[in-house]
């Protein structure tokens, strides 16, 4: 009967081990980070005490397009164009939108929409498949309304 040898654990193996461990879990660390980063193409300021300084100002606005009774809905239509449905919003009222990729691959576009009557405009391009944030722009009147929608 022959024996065999066992190598022994040596704390240089352990070494090994450990510092391997370490390697990969950062190397996965900085790739998930590297996604992240790449993906969102979110709002940033280029100084947040000057933002904060305007926050109040920011609000007092909301509110007053919130006192407008402005309404508006947006959906997509089967040929890729925006239907905006609105209520309250004056006849001749310029209605226009800047469309922003949320996540994924930065894309940009800007919409012009043609009344149809009754509170209805539609853009006149069609818009690409996918998620996207939409700004929207309504002014009549001399009043503004500023509006934020996701369009799927």
């Amino acid at each position: 009967m022959s024996k065999s040898k066992r190598k022994e654990f040596t704390g240089k193996h352990m070494a090994l081990t450990m510092v391997g461990g370490f390697a990969i879990v950062a190397a996965v660390n900085f790739y998930m980070a590297s996604l992240a980063v790449g993906g969102f193409h979110g709002i940033v300021v280029e100084n947040s005490y000057v933002a904060s300084q305007k926050f109040n100002q920011w609000i007092d606005e909301a509110e007053r397009m919130e006192a407008l009774g402005w309404e508006t809905s947006v959906t997509r239509e089967e040929d890729g164009r925006v239907l905006l449905t609105s209520a309250g919003v004056p006849q001749g009222a310029v209605v226009k939108a800047e469309l922003r990729r949320p996540i994924g691959t930065q894309e940009f576009a800007e919409l012009e929409f043609v009344p149809l009557g009754n509170g209805l405009y539609r853009s006149s391009v069609p818009v690409n498949d996918g998620r996207w944030t939409m700004r929207l722009s309504i002014e009549a009147g001399g009043e503004t309304l500023a509006r934020e929608h996701s369009l799927q």
